[in-house]
């Protein structure tokens, strides 16, 4: 008898300890800290996620990525055991819903969350708040958030940018001391360049929803758009004199966006008001942040069929604790709970509405292939780019928005380019996409040639369409239309003439500079032809490439150029002698060689580090073409005869050796100003750039100060001001800046910046002439203002060249038709 009660006794212990082992720990259990007490680096959120996926029964974690440096991003899908069971089934049916699977979708399913947090490095509390979430959902025990699982799956992605976060994160520990210090200008509220907002190539990832230029955006859109949830919400900080903010949100609404997102919106923005009003937090809704540009967490999601929201909570810069304007301590742990309820509260009131969401969602998306918004029902892009066509399919199909190829057949359509109603044929090559489809609602968004703001106090730019981004011919037309299905004919790399004179290549796109960029770094002597020539019966453009076999002849050249063609699916022509039918000859002075420049790209305090991180990615990422990252503060001391190119990003430069790149750029250098950069050459000497000023007489512009209302004082400001509008400019396409355009180019307006013609001393390649304006909201004094200047010019400087570049031709990397200007400026220019 004692044997056999030792034997229960020890039974019943091993059975109490394997039920503590089971037992899920919070994250202060697990960290060994309580949240809000430190920064927990990004390695360690990922453990916690783990071990919840392994300990849990109600959690699947799953990787769908890696960013830059090489960390894994991870979503965590939470359910009640039912649900669990049936995940695929869920995802599955989902799409059943919006009419991208085969199939009915059943009404009944549980409603969707999807939760993303940190897509802001700096704005860390959200990454601590997901492991509250995460642990509050997966515990059994908590028969509350158990009850709402029965209607609702939850996706919690804990950090969508461990780069930036690790950075800044790295950064603060590193600078704290044993206690935090509250003083606002205390070292470790200053973060230093280029601060932890942005990824690896300092991209803000959360305006790259719909263009998904970044490998992080790449891999979770694409996971997104297998789930289409029916809620989502972005968690971000923003400067920590404010209190929180929550939906519904500000005006302009896109026109697209349904009344129920609106009112599903507002119901949850009041079960989020009745915890803060309970717990006597601040908050504000209404105000400031929109719903109109496509590329946000809010915006996508919505123009998806998602109720999209932005949570704002008070913190950038904020440490472990910050006074604030208002005579309060913010920490924070405040952060991570405000965060945590507003997560939790959004769960709770999706799954009591679970059922009317559902029925909602499955409407939008019937109402998107059957009835789609908009003027147009379909839309036919020109294939007169390949290369340029070729990435406008890219993102349509990252998007999944379906498209096919024409026929020849008459149409009548709008013609983006000229702003009339034309008949046009639809050739076979040409891309057709129907509006009758399940993303037609984001199809309209991207395509719209003028977006209707119905306020003009906007958060981002107010101009976007896809035919003006990729510089594609477009047309939209108001009847149903569908093309064969069958992909257009790409054309083919084979070289005919395998031991020829001179190789010959197109140049009309960033596929053909990155061609070029392999035959340098290949150490291939190319060149170029100044102007057009006829050659075996073809027709060739200036800024088209001569590969001549003089000064190539080495065993492998043929070889290597036919190998670099076909990687990069050029049409390259072999020329069997260098006496061309029209036009000068191979060996012609207007014939002239391409050096491989050696590239420096400054960076640093004064340069804007996303206008750095813009051109660094098209270097490294695009073109594959070495760039030299040096810091402002250091080119004092630099030997720029060692570099060919040196570019300046759009930037402050206060301190800029102006003198010092002058006489550089005089010895053979070429200098490329990109945005304000332009200004801190203003007025310097040798530089003849002048900025055109407003001819505003003193007069008038008391009279307006005098009749100023304070209460019109953000409307007033609008007046001044371009927040991205697009514009046509007048190009000269016999420069080599404008080789491969035609005579015009679609610029994306971010300021009012505009530049008096350069003299006798220059060339005013891009010009803005009278009524260049295109589509976006333009203040008005910034619109009378925006005429007659100089957009982009190069000045001849003793040997060298100055490249000035005033709109930013790689803006955020999907303005795809700038791309070759700046590859123009890099490898054109000078030589």
């Amino acid at each position: 008898m004692i044997k056999r009660f030792y034997s229960l006794l020890v039974l019943g212990l091993l059975m109490h300890l394997g039920a503590m082992a089971q037992q899920l720990q919070s994250p202060s259990e697990f960290l060994g800290y309580a949240l809000g007490e430190r920064y927990t680096p990004h390695y360690r959120i990922i453990e916690y996620f783990r071990y919840v996926a392994a300990t849990a029964k109600n959690v699947k974690l799953q990787q769908y990525g890696t960013t830059n440096e090489g960390r894994p991003l991870v979503v965590a899908y939470i359910a009640s055991a039912d649900n669990f069971s049936r995940l695929e089934e869920i995802r599955k049916n989902n799409l059943r819903l919006a009419g991208i699977e085969k199939g009915a979708g059943t009404t009944g399913s549980p409603a969707v969350v999807w939760l993303s947090y940190n897509v802001h490095g700096n704005e860390p509390a959200s990454s601590e708040a997901a492991m509250a979430t995460l642990y509050d959902l997966a515990n059994t025990a908590n028969a509350k958030t158990q009850a709402w699982l029965k209607n609702a799956v939850v996706v919690i992605d804990p950090c969508l940018n461990p780069d930036g976060r690790d950075r800044y994160v790295n950064f603060y520990n590193s600078v704290r001391g044993e206690t935090p210090d509250a003083y606002n200008l205390a070292r470790e509220h200053m973060e230093p360049w280029p601060g932890g907002r942005v990824n690896h190539y300092y991209f803000d990832l959360n305006r790259d929803w719909a263009w998904q230029t970044q490998k992080e955006v790449q891999a979770r859109v694409a996971l997104y758009n297998q789930w289409l949830p029916q809620v989502h919400v972005d968690f971000h900080e923003q400067g920590y004199n404010s209190p929180y903010y929550f939906a519904p949100a500000a005006e302009p609404f896109h026109k697209v966006i349904t009344p129920w997102q609106r009112e599903f919106q507002t119901t949850i923005g009041k079960n989020n008001a009745k915890y803060f009003d309970e717990k006597g937090w601040m908050y504000f809704t209404k105000e400031e942040f929109d719903l109109l540009y496509p590329s946000y967490g809010d915006t996508y999601p919505t123009y998806n069929g998602s109720v999209g929201m932005t949570y704002e909570q008070g913190g950038i810069s904020g440490g472990l604790a910050v006074n604030t304007r208002s005579g309060d301590t913010l920490t924070l742990a405040q952060r991570v709970e405000h965060h945590h309820a507003t997560g939790l509260s959004t769960v709770e009131i999706t799954a009591a509405n679970a059922a009317r969401v559902i029925t909602e969602y499955k409407k939008f998306f019937d109402n998107s292939r059957l009835s789609p918004p908009g003027d147009y029902k379909g839309y036919v892009v020109k294939n007169d780019n390949p290369d340029n066509l070729a990435k406008l399919e890219e993102t349509l199909k990252r998007n999944g928005i379906n498209y096919e190829f024409g026929t020849n057949r008459a149409l009548t359509g709008f013609n983006y380019f000229n702003g009339k109603t034309e008949s046009f044929t639809a050739g076979a090559s040409d891309l057709v996409i129907s509006a009758y489809q399940p993303k037609s609602v984001l199809l309209s968004v991207l395509m719209e040639p003028k977006t209707f703001v119905a306020d003009s106090n906007t958060y981002d730019i107010t101009a976007w369409a896809l035919p003006y981004a990729y510089g594609l011919k477009t047309y939209g037309v108001k009847e149903a239309i569908s093309g064969t299905g069958n992909e257009a004919a790409k054309p083919s790399s084979a070289i005919s003439n395998t031991h020829a004179y001179a190789y010959v290549a197109p140049w009309k796109s960033t596929t053909d500079a990155a061609f070029l960029a392999a035959l340098m770094k290949a150490h291939i002597k190319v060149r170029y032809t100044e102007a057009p020539f006829d050659a075996q019966g073809t027709h060739y453009s200036p800024g088209t490439l001569i590969i001549p076999r003089a000064g190539n002849d080495f065993a492998r050249f043929d070889q290597t150029v036919q190998e670099l063609a076909t990687r990069f699916g050029r049409q390259v022509t072999g020329l069997s002698s260098g006496f061309v039918d029209k036009g000068a000859d191979i060996g012609s002075s207007i014939v002239h060689s391409l050096r491989a420049p050696k590239v420096a790209l400054l960076s640093g305090d004064g340069v804007d580090y996303e206008a750095m991180g813009e051109v660094w990615h098209f270097f490294e990422q695009q073109l594959h073409y070495p760039a030299t990252v040096v810091r402002l503060q250091d080119l004092g001391r630099i030997r720029l005869a060692d570099f060919d190119v040196v570019v300046m990003p759009d930037g402050g430069y206060s301190d800029l050796p102006a003198e010092k790149l002058q006489q550089w750029v005089k010895e053979g250098g070429r200098l490329i100003a990109l945005g304000s950069a332009i200004n801190a050459l203003s007025g310097k000497p040798g530089f003849s750039v002048k900025s055109k000023e407003d001819k505003k007489d003193d007069k008038t512009a008391k009279n307006e100060n005098i009749n100023r209302v304070f209460g019109d004082r953000n409307r007033e400001a609008l007046k001044s001001t371009v927040p991205g509008a697009i514009y046509k400019v007048s190009l000269d396409n016999t420069h080599p800046l404008g080789f491969g355009y035609p005579n015009y180019y679609y610029t994306l307006k971010l300021s009012d910046d505009l530049y008096e013609y350069l003299d006798d001393d220059g060339w005013n390649v891009g010009t803005l002439k009278k009524n260049a304006y295109v589509s976006g909201f333009v203040g008005q004094t910034v619109k009378a203002k925006l005429q007659d200047g100089m957009l982009f010019g190069v000045q001849g400087l003793g040997r060298g060249n100055v490249v000035y570049l005033t709109d930013d031709p790689l803006f955020r990397s999907f303005w795809q038709n700038g791309k070759l200007l700046f590859a123009n400026a890099v490898f054109m220019v000078g030589n």
